[in-house]
């Protein structure tokens, strides 16, 4: 039996590929780190790969929620919540909702040639303060970036942006694992920021000016909470519908910065469970204790990691023959032997031959 395809076989192909949205987690699903932050006032993350920067910018609390438009299909967003205004921003002052992205997965963009391509952003805000805000790309391979403004024109509605960007025929990304290309939603911005005339198209700059120019300050009341899911960027002049992955596939993708021993839903510090990592028995009294600590997927590089005793104390394991107490917990530093994992603890002492050893780890290998 014969099939037909219906309309253009080019663009459905191009259209139907898998992984087109450059964003990862842009839907909020995924939160390794925790679902609720307070007292926010520097750099964290609300969602796995969506970092929020406030800098002299109030207070804030960032959490991971359930409001999100209705009938498209969403779970999740990011909420904002200002819990201490700014009312008298600094030149300095900003709020960025941010993503990294490596430069080896993003060479088919064409950046820096003749045949680079537009990118389109997508995505859905609500807000209860209406105003002017700026979405910017950034290469910091070549130090180069582009703004567009758009407004949120509805108090507490949600609301879909589209904004296509021209493709950049100066500088080529850098074809490894660092960090070359950056999303940036803007929220706040000083007058290092915002003087001048917005740049609209790609630029070389030097210093920060016209890079946010007209943003509306969120920060100015407690009333302030911004909402946002749904982001998406593309290569092309039109805003395909987001692109839905598996839970599986996309909790995958965001591992690769960001692991931890907790099972889905307990977060580092809190009390042991399931998923506690214990090595074999050990077997001399050397400070160095080889563990099984294996990076799965293979980690964008060699991460950072944190160890937690099995009753949450940072920089602590647990002697594991004490009983339910575990009362010996021992001050540890983690190294780690490569990306791909083989990590050991150094500095472990009180722990003697024969004792079996538990803990918790983090390991962070963000851009």
């Amino acid at each position: 039996m014969a099939i037909t395809r219906i309309g253009n076989p080019a663009i459905a192909d191009q259209r139907g590929v898998n992984f087109r949205n450059i964003i990862i987690n842009g839907g909020m699903d995924i939160a390794q780190r925790g679902t609720s932050e307070s007292g926010v006032t520097a750099s964290t993350f609300v969602t796995d790969r969506n970092r929020f920067i406030p800098v002299t910018a109030g207070t804030w609390t960032v959490s991971q929620d359930t409001d999100v438009p209705t009938g498209q299909g969403f779970a999740k967003s990011s909420k904002l919540q200002c819990t201490t205004a700014n009312t008298s921003l600094a030149a300095d002052s900003s709020i960025v909702f941010q993503q990294r992205f490596e430069g080896q997965n993003l060479q088919y963009l064409k950046k820096g040639t003749a045949n680079a391509e537009s990118l389109t952003l997508s995505f859905w805000i609500k807000s209860t303060k209406t105003g002017t805000a700026v979405a910017e790309l950034v290469d910091r391979d070549n130090t180069r970036q582009i703004s567009k403004s758009y407004t949120i024109s509805s108090a507490n509605i949600w609301e879909k942006k589209t904004i296509t960007f021209a493709g950049d025929t100066t500088g080529t990304l850098d074809n490894d694992n660092a960090r070359s290309f950056d999303l940036q939603l803007w929220y706040v911005a000083g007058t290092d920021f915002s003087s001048g005339t917005l740049t609209t198209s790609w630029n070389t700059y030097s210093t920060s000016v016209n890079r946010a120019v007209g943003v509306t300050n969120f920060a100015d009341s407690t009333s302030n909470i911004i909402y946002i899911t749904g982001v998406q960027l593309e290569a092309g002049q039109v805003a395909s519908d987001f692109e839905f992955l598996p839970t599986d596939v996309n909790e995958e993708r965001c591992r690769r910065y960001f692991q931890k021993s907790y099972t889905r839903g307990e977060y580092a510090g809190t009390a042991t469970n399931s998923a506690m990592i214990t090595t074999a028995r050990l077997q001399n009294t050397v400070s160095n204790r080889p563990t099984n600590v294996f990076f799965r997927p293979i980690m964008r590089a060699t991460p950072t990691m944190t160890i937690y005793s099995v009753n949450g104390t940072s920089g602590r394991v647990s002697d594991l023959d004490t009983g339910t107490s575990h009362s010996r917990d021992e001050t540890a530093n983690a190294a780690v032997l490569s990306s791909m994992g083989m990590g050991y603890l150094t500095g472990v002492g009180g722990l003697t031959a024969g004792d079996g050893m538990g803990f918790h780890y983090t390991a962070d290998a963000e851009l």
